[in-house]
């Protein structure tokens, strides 16, 4: 008689600098485009979850915010979901390029990590001569990880070998989640994830960082989803300019993220959005809460 195949299930946090592609390489690992990625640092404030099921796997991704020093109180929260993602991880990924340098405080933190951690060397499509062995050098100086992997997330280069490591080192467990889920976050969040990424792409300096994309309502029958966003700004100005002349930088975000949107939900879309002022909301603990952090 066939003995029975053990069910792997587990915890697998994605950490790093901002930057580094740690929602592209997550976005590989589950095959879903789950995580917004922009080429702006700081786009992914929340803690993303991405579940990945097999017949006997269950192995759910974390993607976080990058690693920064808090300068206001979105930023503390934001690091808050990385503390947690590394305090309940199974695995933890660490995810540097070929420009990263080391954190010491970071590097503290991760040695005294009891959990199995795979360094992974992204960007290596970009790399030029001795690029690549230099920095591993680099990193093997003042860094003992479990494993090290080189791998380009954008290419998907290495990235197979990537998971069945992950696989390897998964605990027996049933899994977490049914199996046909796909990740953590409800249908909103994701809408609200895509009309920021449009922001991300469309304006320059401050302003992306100053907006919160809100779902006002979401409506959906057989053949359209019907959805309102509101857009927060910190400052009336900023008003001024995510609106544009004639309304113009608006209309471009709402089609951009209509295009997105449908893709997603493999539907047509009605997308409204709207724009509105919270003074300074990011340095607010009662709004940032109001905002779902």
């Amino acid at each position: 008689m066939e003995a029975e195949k053990k069910h792997k299930a587990g915890f697998v946090s994605i950490i790093g600098k901002p930057n580094v592609g740690k929602s592209t390489l997550m976005n590989q690992l589950v095959g879903e485009r789950l995580s917004i990625i922009t080429s702006k640092a700081q786009t992914t404030r929340h803690r993303i979850m991405g579940i990945l099921s097999g017949e006997d796997f269950q192995i759910v991704y974390s993607d976080t915010p990058g690693i920064l020093k808090p300068e206001y109180e979105l930023q503390q929260t934001m690091m808050k979901f990385v503390s947690a993602s590394i305090e309940d991880a199974d695995i933890i990924i660490f995810v540097t390029d070929l420009y990263d340098k080391h954190d010491e405080a970071l590097l503290k933190r991760l040695q005294s990590a009891k959990q199995p951690i795979i360094l992974i060397l992204n960007k290596i499509d970009l790399a030029k001569g001795s690029q690549i062995e230099d920095k591993l050098a680099y990193w093997h100086e003042v860094f003992t990880p479990t494993m090290t992997l080189t791998v380009s997330a954008l290419t998907g280069e290495n990235v197979p070998e990537l998971f069945s490591n992950i696989l390897e080192n998964l605990p027996e467990h049933p899994a977490y989640f049914p199996k046909d889920e796909l990740t953590d976050k409800p249908e909103k969040f994701f809408v609200e994830e895509i009309v920021r990424e449009k922001i991300f792409l469309n304006y320059k300096q401050e302003i992306p960082y100053s907006t919160q994309v809100v779902v006002e309502s979401f409506q959906e029958d057989a053949k359209i989803i019907r959805i309102r966003t509101e857009i927060f700004v910190e400052r009336r100005s900023q008003k001024g300019i995510i609106i544009g002349k004639g309304g113009a930088a608006l209309k471009k975000v709402g089609i951009e993220a209509r295009k997105d949107l449908e893709q997603f939900f493999q539907k047509q879309v009605h997308l409204e959005t709207f724009v509105k002022i919270a003074d300074d909301w990011r340095k607010k603990v009662r709004e940032i809460k109001n905002f779902g952090y």
